[in-house]
């Protein structure tokens, strides 16, 4: 039996439709409930940020989590598939009406993403000020903490709603599927045929 850790919300209930039409039975979470056990599978429901800590240290053998939670994280498991569910991109975001200078010596740039931010900073050859942040990021050039922000961007509109605009794209993300690097090797052959499974439903649109 494969134990998935899946993080909560619309990711979780994606991934169960989808494996609810290959397995042709249903995957729910009953009302408060954190775990769900099935003939097949053990479901566990986590915090989004959490799941790859579930996964590299093997208290479930795989996971559902953003390739930029993946990429921030440099996580030391084995990285199976593009699950296609929630796209989304990492970008940079400024106030309307702004432009990012990238002459200047140390730009000050407010996010929960510090690697990822750092990374393509580096690249640019651009000194950063990287300044923590864990919520409402798009303050932080409203009120003159940064400059601008590196953040999750679906639509763009919390980023208009609040005055803010894309200055440039870092990079696109979407929920992949994870596995423990000791239960990829241990159960090979059951995380290889869920694999198989899911990535020809998600080949043939279903």
């Amino acid at each position: 039996m494969l134990t998935i850790a899946l993080p909560k919300g619309r990711i979780a209930e994606d991934t169960m439709a989808l494996m609810a039409k290959i397995f042709d039975s249903e995957f729910k979470f009953e009302s408060r409930k954190l775990i769900l056990k099935t003939q097949q599978f053990t479901f566990l429901n986590v915090r989004n940020q959490d799941v790859p800590t579930y996964v590299e240290r093997g208290a479930a053998d795989l996971g559902v989590v953003g390739l930029d939670v993946i990429t921030e994280k440099s996580l030391d498991i084995v990285d199976l598939l593009d699950l296609e569910l929630g796209k989304c991109k990492v970008a940079i975001g400024i106030k309307e009406g702004d432009k990012l200078d990238w002459s200047r010596p140390d730009i000050k740039v407010a996010t929960k993403m510090v690697n990822i931010t750092k990374s393509y900073f580096a690249k640019k050859a651009v000194g950063v000020d990287v300044i923590k942040l864990y919520g409402s990021i798009e303050l932080a050039p409203l009120v003159g903490l940064a400059d601008a922000i590196v953040d999750i961007v679906e639509t763009g509109e919390t980023m208009r709603e609040n005055g803010l605009v894309v200055a440039e794209d870092i990079m696109q993300s979407s929920a992949h599927l994870i596995a423990n690097k000791n239960s990829f090797f241990e159960k090979k052959s059951e995380i290889l045929e869920l694999y198989r499974l899911l990535k020809e439903a998600i080949e043939s649109g279903e």
